[in-house]
């Protein structure tokens, strides 16, 4: 047949299987396809706060989200009241100063805390039964008074004692105390978060989703209302007797209660045996404890939580800036491996964490945006992008937005989406990331 012979001719299609086999091959993985759904059901699609702030129960009071932001905004005045002094100090492009330094004030004096949890556990400490009740009713009554009158943080809540035999009944009781403190001040916030610490076995988050699913058939709320983060901060978390990932269990063994993972820097450390002055989020034995989370955690709608560092901007201007440096440099670090959020220890550590987050989306926002605008409208670029790199392209542009990183409309200018498009891609469904959609 000569050149061009056979073209616009219609193929003819034969096939050789008999037609019963894909309603055979279907019945066979139908149990699978139920099991994907039950334990991978993707991203919850809900904004991911970009750090999570720690504040003993004894010193949180009705002003200490504001109280945080300002002494940040005071910081920032003392050690780099422009934007080209806290550009020079972290090393950010020139095109970058003004707009990441902008935002970061803007956000101090408009949303200074994005998630914070008032602390039972090692920030606490021990106390008479009596102080930690009035302490736990209190931070009910606080958080409840917040949210009504607008001054709350998008996310509160409190991390309890754990469930170990020593602190356990006294872990459940200040749990109940809180969450019972919500309920008479008029129902559970949505922005509510609890903590479970220094989890070891699945049994012990078995053991918390029977404490949540008692208290919601005594108060008459809708079954699974109540989530939970589980803390990693011991070795039998990451790898059981067995061999086993461990933490993978956890998340299963939440029955979908489960909305976080936390790693805990110093406690995973030490129990490691890592000295002190190694102790750091960037240590090899951190990075395999978070790989590990990562990989159990994905699809799965549970999040990341990076630690901390306890290096505290305190002190002579070139003290902070060093601190400063550090939890930058750590900040992107984990932000690049895909950890989204982080704990901070001190009010001065918020300018850094919206500095990092800031750049991290600004620097990138434009070509994420192009790359994305591409391949939603089909047309050719230097990329032959997939449908999960569009999901990967969509959830940074949400997440950068959420945060306050970029704006919706030049988001919108840049790619041409809306949110709602920028949703769809992000949140697509089971079939839709196989092939490259082209």
């Amino acid at each position: 047949m000569g050149q061009g012979q056979g073209q616009g001719q219609q193929e003819k299609v034969a096939t050789s299987l008999p037609g019963a086999v894909t309603e055979t091959v279907g019945a066979f993985l139908a149990p699978v396809d139920a099991e994907l759904e039950r334990r991978y059901p993707g991203d919850p699609g809900t904004r991911q706060p970009v750090h999570t702030v720690y504040v003993p129960a004894d010193t949180f009071a009705a002003g200490t989200v504001r109280a945080w932001g300002d002494r940040a905004l005071a910081a920032l005045d003392e050690h780099a009241p422009d934007a080209a002094s806290f550009a020079a100090v972290l090393g950010l492009a020139d095109d970058l100063a003004g707009p990441v330094y902008d935002r970061v004030r803007a956000k101090l004096e408009r949303e200074p805390v994005e998630d914070l949890r008032v602390d039972f556990e090692d920030g606490y400490g021990p106390r008479p039964d009596a102080e930690e009740d009035e302490a736990a009713a209190r931070a009910a009554r606080l958080i409840a008074e917040a949210y009504a009158d607008g001054t709350a943080a998008p996310y509160m809540g409190i991390r309890m004692k754990c469930l170990e035999a020593p602190v356990r009944d006294r872990g459940i009781r200040t749990l109940d105390v809180f969450l019972t403190g919500l309920m008479e001040a008029g129902g559970l916030p949505d922005g509510l978060v609890l903590t479970l610490p220094k989890v070891t076995y699945a049994e012990q988050v078995t053991a918390m989703v029977r404490l949540l699913e008692e208290f919601e058939k005594a108060r008459g709320l809708e079954p699974g209302r109540i989530g939970f983060e589980i803390q990693i901060e011991t070795s039998q978390a990451i790898l059981a007797a067995d061999g086993t990932a461990t933490v993978a269990r956890m998340i299963q063994a939440a029955e979908g209660r489960a909305t976080g993972l936390h790693y805990g820097t110093f406690d995973y450390s030490a129990c490691l045996g890592v000295s002190a002055a190694h102790q750091s989020s960037d240590h090899p034995a951190a990075d395999h404890a978070k790989a590990v989370m990562q990989v159990a955690a994905a699809g799965t709608g549970v999040r990341l939580s990076d630690g901390s560092t306890n290096v505290l901007p305190v002190g002579p201007t070139e003290k902070v800036h060093d601190a400063w440096r550090l939890h930058y440099g750590l900040t992107r670090r984990a932000l690049a491996r895909a950890y989204y959020q982080g704990w901070d220890m001190h009010p001065a550590h918020i300018p850094t964490r919206y500095a990092a987050v800031f750049a991290f989306y600004r620097e990138g926002y434009e070509q994420a945006a192009a790359r994305l605008s591409r391949y939603a409208g089909h047309a050719p670029g230097d990329v032959l992008d997939e449908p999960a790199t569009a999901k990967a392209l969509s959830g940074y542009l949400l997440r950068g937005l959420d945060c306050g990183a970029l704006d919706t409309a030049e988001v919108s200018r840049t790619s041409g989406l809306t949110r709602h498009e920028l949703e769809t891609f992000a949140r697509p469904r089971r079939g839709d990331l196989t092939g490259s959609g082209r």
